[in-house]
């Protein structure tokens, strides 16, 4: 398969690297250091104590790259909103648009999706992303697996190998079943899910707690999960998550703690936002949680524990430039 990776950090990085050593067609779409280092030294993997080198086209902009069948959106929210006219490019040929990113995406809860309807100013707020990509073409992944970039052009794999993917209005589609093939041929656990809005939804249910509070406290998730009074904040925040969820399709049938425990035996890591405050980079705050108080606003759930959740993270992250 042709294939387009747009985002080489650490899961675009760790994707275009696999699907090429499984003999697909791989190019990517990157810009500054990362493109240098693409173009100078190649995408390096880092597999425990395994190197490897993938050479590949990458170009700063769409119309540089050669056509692809399916285009990988690896970009952090809100790079997406900022770019998404002057990708329209890669997909303008009919690609299937794959979205391999956190959050809650601009069309959860577009007309079909769910028994509320509207826009979702906090992850598209000028509505660019909705006019430039045609919810037709798209498909929607969930990514449960871990790696980081420690440097432009350097993926270190962590765990996990899950991705599931699915047609936004959810049901089962050759398309699906196509591009998880593609990604099963590159060892990943590629999984068909035929309600991929309550996939969506479950995993921002686990992480829109842990990577906030992460970054607030500069903590591992273990050293978190040791802290009984921060769980059960993160706790109280996840039951207002789980009650919006029940009025919008969503139900997540596991309870907190259950949740919780689970996150324990990953172990230790520094999530994917603590991981981009590191670098300096824009948190993803509003589509990890800005966007559950939206929904939670407009289908009458009060949300006071994610709020005080939402305004100390952007407090601190607006001081360290973090969000804007």
């Amino acid at each position: 398969m042709k294939i387009t990776i747009v985002g080489i950090g650490a899961v675009g990085g760790l994707l275009a690297a696999r699907l090429q050593e499984a003999g697909h067609e791989v190019a990517a779409l990157a810009r500054g250091e990362t493109l240098r280092a693409l173009q100078r030294d190649g995408l390096r993997l880092q597999r425990g104590e395994r190197l490897t080198v993938h050479r590949m086209p990458a170009a700063d902009h769409a119309e540089a790259l050669p056509p692809a069948e399916l285009v990988v959106l690896a970009l952090k929210g809100p790079a997406l909103a900022d770019s998404a006219a002057a990708l329209a490019p890669l997909w303008a040929h009919g690609a299937t648009v794959l979205t391999a990113m956190n959050g809650v995406p601009w069309w959860f809860l577009s007309p079909g999706m769910a028994t509320l309807s509207m826009p979702l100013p906090s992850v598209d707020p000028r509505g660019e992303i909705e006019r430039a990509l045609p919810l037709a073409q798209l498909l929607a992944g969930v990514v449960h697996l871990s790696c980081s970039c420690p440097a432009p052009g350097v993926v270190r794999q962590g765990f996990g190998e899950r991705l599931i993917l699915g047609e936004p209005a959810g049901g089962d589609s050759p398309r699906t079943r196509e591009v998880a093939a593609a990604f099963a041929s590159a060892g990943f656990e590629a999984e068909p899910s035929s309600d991929i809005r309550r996939d969506i939804w479950f995993k921002l249910w686990g992480n829109m707690t842990m990577n906030p509070v992460s970054v607030l406290t500069d903590a591992t998730t273990d050293r978190v999960l040791d802290e009984p009074l921060v769980v059960a904040f993160m706790a109280r925040a996840m039951v207002e998550a789980a009650a919006i969820g029940a009025r919008i399709g969503c139900p997540i049938e596991q309870g907190a703690e259950q949740r919780i425990l689970l996150a324990r035996k990953l172990g230790a890591f520094r999530t994917s936002m603590l991981q981009d405050a590191d670098a300096g980079r824009q948190i993803e705050l509003d589509a990890l949680v800005a966007v559950v108080r939206e929904i939670g606003a407009a289908v009458a759930v009060p949300t006071p524990e994610i709020d005080t959740l939402f305004g100390l993270t952007r407090l601190m992250a607006r001081g360290r430039g973090l969000y804007t």
